[in-house]
């Protein structure tokens, strides 16, 4: 459509659901940038509600009274847009259900929802034959679902890695940057707003886990869930890890990874985790500073590929929001189905001890001859090969006599091989300590 014609007069009528940090944005751009937007999406973009909890409270962006309203409900059923931003699971499940059944193409953010029951979502906007979009569910503003579901879908993705949560890259920079210990870098966090009063779905690695169950979903056209992913968080990560990780020259960050797997047997399938990794500072994702967000994505004809930008923040991610927006405005003027996502067989998710991957291991060992043939023994027995070990003597140990640190990088191994084996050196009576176990990758 040339960009200077006017828009049909037949307004396509828009509910926004939520007004916290991105739902008064979205409803900001959607009413002073108006006339852009509809001439993008070929229709006026007709705000007509914006559902909220109270009337009367306190919001970023000054509305017009006259547009805010407690009843959900009655607003999806006008609307043949309706977008999602309340968060959680109800409400919000029920309502996006309500807007598919009636109709209305659905643009939602809503990432703990899209990980637990998007493969339902995805069925009954399937079955309505409505759009359903969520690239502000993942990375904020970073543009990475559409490219992977459209760009790449001539491709074979064979992994995918991220840093999808700003919060923990934030802490974990700062950690690296300044010396900070995790409890200041995270309440630094917390002082400049990425961070909840309750970090937990962040610093626990939730937050990441849900992304990288979407993620995984696209990258391999099969519905993965929040159940398959496996998750560790960030706070057992401490000073002495980062320290020792830049003398190693690597940086530790929480990566979302999924990547096509072999069972024992030979069978394909797909690992999701989500995990504080070591990194060489070399790799591209190591560069990633702050709350940015960052997605690595290998194919097997593209080659390499990297997304980066803002992960949080209230007109960041709207500008998500809004490209779904206009997308789905401009597919319901020019007709055909909706579109959602793209499964075409179904790849069983593999559990984490699957994953081939390397370890940092960090031992604190009693100084005196035999030790390393004896850690050394055990690695063997388990078919796990040794790529790097440091030693560094400390004086005055427990005992009186004197202690060694030894830092030991694996090879790729099974991840059940490199369990077994870390349990089994923590055991002999030369080891004082196992002061930290984290995974590499990039190498």
């Amino acid at each position: 459509m040339n960009s200077s014609a006017t828009p049909p007069a037949q307004p396509l009528r828009v509910a926004l659901l939520g007004c916290g940090n991105v739902g008064s944005q979205v409803a900001r751009i959607l009413l002073d940038d108006a006339e852009n937007l509809g001439r993008r999406a070929g229709a006026p973009l007709e705000l007509i509600g914006v559902a909220v909890r109270s009337l009367d409270a306190r919001r970023d962006v000054e509305l017009p009274t006259g547009l805010l309203t407690t009843d959900a409900e009655s607003l999806v059923e006008q609307a043949d847009i309706v977008i999602e931003l309340m968060g959680g699971i109800e409400p919000a499940k029920s309502l996006i259900l309500r807007a598919i059944r009636h109709g209305a193409a659905v643009v939602s953010g809503n990432k703990a929802l899209l990980a637990q029951d998007g493969p339902e979502l995805y069925e009954q906007a399937d079955a309505a034959g409505v759009q359903l979009s969520y690239e502000a569910a993942v990375a904020g503003a970073v543009p990475i679902l559409r490219p992977i579901r459209d760009s790449l879908s001539g491709d074979r993705i064979t992994r995918v890695l991220g840093i999808v949560n700003g919060t923990t890259n934030y802490i974990l920079d700062q950690m690296d940057s300044t010396g900070a210990q995790f409890a200041d870098a995270l309440k630094a966090a917390q002082d400049l707003g990425y961070a909840e009063a309750d970090p937990t779905a962040d610093v626990e690695g939730h937050d990441a886990a849900a992304k990288a169950a979407i993620l995984a979903s696209l990258s391999f056209h099969t519905r993965f869930a929040l159940e398959n992913v496996y998750c560790e968080g960030i706070t057992s990560v401490t000073a002495d890890d980062i320290a020792a990780a830049a003398e190693d020259g690597y940086v530790i960050k929480l990566l979302a990874i999924a990547e096509i797997l072999t069972d024992e047997a030979g069978a394909a399938g797909v690992g999701v985790r989500v995990h504080p990794t070591l990194l060489p500072r070399s790799h591209p994702l190591a560069a990633v500073r702050g709350a940015f967000n960052a997605v690595f994505v290998e194919a097997e004809n593209a080659g390499e590929l990297m997304f980066y930008g803002q992960g949080a923040g209230g007109t960041p991610t709207a500008s998500a929001v809004l490209g779904d927006v206009v997308s789905a405005a401009r597919r319901m003027v020019l007709g055909g189905p909706g579109r959602t996502e793209t499964t075409t067989g179904h790849v069983p998710p593999l559990s984490i001890d699957t994953v081939r991957t390397s370890y940092c291991i960090g031992l604190q060992v009693a100084d005196q001859p035999g030790v390393l043939a004896r850690i050394a023994q055990i690695f063997a027995e388990n078919g796990v090969s040794i790529e790097t070990m440091r030693q560094r003597i400390h004086q005055g140990g427990s005992d009186g006599g004197t202690t060694a640190e030894l830092r030991i990088v694996t090879h790729r191994a099974p991840e059940a091989s490199l369990a077994a084996t870390v349990k089994q050196v923590a055991v002999l009576d030369v080891i004082t300590a196992v002061s930290s176990v984290l995974r590499v990758e990039g190498i």
